[in-house]
């Protein structure tokens, strides 16, 4: 018997939306699993040290990306914040910033509560919720937070969480296309990821001289570059002005690998859309990974 908590339709105002330096949309799987950290954090302050929330899942049920494009523009722009004028009536300088406000419901599967802290758990979490920052972003209103237990091997079980993802789309890692196309094609990682996002056109004709016109990806579904983690660049050690001067500091640059979007009616296993951290330290690798592609690919 598994135990999940259930965070319903989180309402989410001006969230993070550039994941990683060089993709934009929707929130790093590291935002998700840092925000339940922290909720983790919290119970464990306020008494309950021995809850561990192990996995997540993600449900986007609605996504709204600040970007405004004029009359005859042939891109879009960023809706960015105006900072205050400077005393001589100047504006200054300032970064650009993507956003997003977006509806999610979290999955989360937790282990070493005891049900006579049942009560407290929920009041606790109910309490924190409308306090946090998901991907930087304020919670406007969350409905109020659920406990589940399922029995994997009762499908009625499995069908009543995934009833209560619905309507939205769960994001699940496909790191095993791009694993796939390098090994087949020898293709490097980055090629191997614009492979399955670049859109192909391809023109036809007939017999008659009729010229039929066919968009399409290399593979179908819903596919995005996401980011999952981050890859150390430099050795353990200490730096100038560290925040933190009790934990050991390394610079670190994004991963990012492919993931898939769908409805959650397609999830056959709950393991297929619950994250959870994992550490190559050999590799000096911090990932997000799905349970399922952690078991099957080992790395």
């Amino acid at each position: 018997m598994r135990r999940f908590l259930l965070l319903p339709h989180i309402k989410i105002h001006n969230a993070n939306a550039m994941s990683s330096p060089y993709t934009i949309g929707f929130p790093a799987m590291t935002a998700w699993l840092g925000a339940v950290h922290a909720l983790q954090r919290h119970l464990h302050q306020h008494g309950l040290r021995d809850v561990q929330l192990t996995g997540v899942a993600v449900s986007c049920h609605q996504f709204d990306f600040q970007t405004y494009k004029g009359s005859g523009d042939f891109v879009h722009s960023i809706v960015g914040t105006a900072n205050p004028l400077d005393k001589d009536g100047s504006r200054p300088a300032f970064i650009e910033e993507a956003r997003c406000h977006l509806e999610v419901s979290l999955l989360v599967e937790y282990q070493g509560l005891d049900s006579d802290d049942l009560d407290q758990f929920n009041n606790e979490v109910n309490t924190q919720l409308l306090r946090m920052k998901f991907a930087g972003g304020d919670v406007l209103s969350a409905k109020p937070v659920e406990t589940l237990a399922v029995d994997e091997d009762n499908d009625q079980d499995i069908k009543k969480v995934i009833t209560k993802l619905m309507l939205g789309h769960v994001l699940i890692e496909r790191r095993d296309l791009m694993m796939q196309t390098m090994q087949e094609e020898g293709k490097d990682a980055l090629d191997a990821l614009l492979d399955h996002l670049k859109v192909m056109h391809r023109a036809s004709q007939d017999d008659d001289g009729k010229v039929t016109w066919t968009s399409a990806r290399k593979t179908t579904g819903w596919l995005v570059p996401i980011a999952t983690g981050f890859q150390g660049i430099s050795e353990l050690g200490t730096a100038k002005h560290q925040r933190d001067t009790q934990t050991p500091h390394r610079f670190a640059e994004s991963v990012v690998t492919l993931g898939e979007f769908v409805m959650p009616y397609r999830i056959k296993a709950l393991d297929d859309m619950l994250w959870q951290y994992r550490v190559d330290a050999e590799q000096n690798l911090y990932l997000c990974q799905t349970l399922t592609t952690s078991n099957i690919l080992g790395d």
